[in-house]
């Protein structure tokens, strides 16, 4: 089961400020876009009807530290890892580190670390009302949280 995906990306310049760094609200972008690629890469969504039903994911946390700035034209990868599960939530940690010209190696820099904790929730279409519920038994199978050797492994 997985606990971890990755994905490499180039910052773009519509990513950067006017010092020419990634701007800091662009990583919280670039942390939902890799948290739904990992889920469909389980063959799931983060979004859906069910019925008279809608079903997704809302944040009720997040967070990024900053430790060095991403330039355009960086080539960085995201690491996703599963940090904890509950039956309702589920938080991700994000590690992104950038490549170098001799590609990444273990013991490259993380340049930011970041965290999401997505709510289960559904709402009834008729009165719109956000709720938690349990997250879809199939989906808690298809994912395990990341070993702590893993998950302590950066610092």
């Amino acid at each position: 089961m997985p606990h971890e995906f990755r994905v490499r990306r180039i910052v773009e310049f519509a990513d950067t400020d006017a010092a020419g760094i990634m701007h800091f609200a662009n990583y919280f972008r670039i942390m939902e876009a890799v948290e739904h690629a990992f889920v469909r890469s389980i063959g799931e969504t983060v979004h859906e009807q069910v019925g008279e039903r809608m079903a997704g994911w809302p944040r009720v946390e997040v967070s990024c530290r900053y430790f060095a700035p991403f330039r355009f034209q960086d080539e960085m990868e995201v690491q996703l890892l599963v940090e904890r599960k509950t039956d309702k939530a589920i938080t991700y940690r994000f590690h992104f580190r950038r490549v170098g010209a001799k590609g990444l190696t273990d013991d490259s820099p993380v340049m930011a670390r970041g965290t999401v904790t997505a709510l289960f929730a559904t709402n009834h279409l008729a009165d719109g009302r956000l709720r938690a519920a349990p997250m879809p038994e199939a989906f808690m199978r298809l994912i395990e949280v990341a070993p702590s050797e893993l998950l302590n492994a950066v610092k």
